[in-house]
């Protein structure tokens, strides 16, 4: 069985392991040890008062149930003899187009007319210092798009436009942290 709970901890009690399946047993009207599995939801700060508190959304689940963990992109496809598709540009939009167009045994081949990230560097230099812009590689044209030099700040949880958590996971599979998974207001940097 799965029970979505709140918390409310104080900053000390956050990495108290212990402490955090005493408190989820009490709300969700459970015993300690008939908890199989708190999985972290999401996590915020509130600093609205004299003392910080984190909150908590967690999923307990009992009767030895745990959550089904998805790994998206783990067995990919072999696609040397697939059906060819063009992706224009190396932003994030023709990678997760790369990727999906792989989960489904096709052959992408991503085009960019920009320079990879390193080149890039090089050239945005002269557009700071002198105002001269290179069209083909600047902040929004080359490897990663115009997000490369950017901090990184993952500001959606809409899903208005597609499965959020499953980008997140796919970032967290290619090496971002996992806190990204559950963190209000998460960040993976450049």
């Amino acid at each position: 069985m799965k029970k979505n709970i709140d918390l409310n901890l104080l900053p000390e009690q956050l990495e108290d392991t212990e402490y955090i399946k005493r408190h989820a047993a009490k709300i969700a009207r459970v015993s300690v040890s008939e908890i199989s599995e708190i999985e972290h939801i999401r996590r915020s700060i509130d600093c609205r008062g004299k003392t910080p508190k984190y909150l908590l959304n967690v999923n307990v689940y009992t009767e030895n149930e745990t959550s089904q963990q998805e790994d998206y992109y783990s067995r990919f496809k072999q696609v040397s003899e697939s059906p060819v598709v063009h992706i224009i540009g190396a932003g994030p939009s023709g990678y997760f187009a790369a990727l999906e167009l792989l989960a489904q045994g096709l052959k992408p081949i991503v085009f960019e007319r920009g320079k990879d990230v390193r080149g890039r560097r090089f050239d945005i230099k002269p557009l700071m210092l002198q105002g001269i812009i290179n069209g083909d590689s600047n902040y929004c044209y080359g490897e990663g798009g115009a997000g490369t030099f950017s901090d990184g700040k993952l500001y959606t949880r809409s899903n208005k436009r597609g499965n959020v958590r499953k980008i997140l996971k796919i970032l967290v599979e290619h090496g971002a942290i996992p806190d990204i998974m559950i963190d209000a207001h998460p960040h993976i940097g450049s």
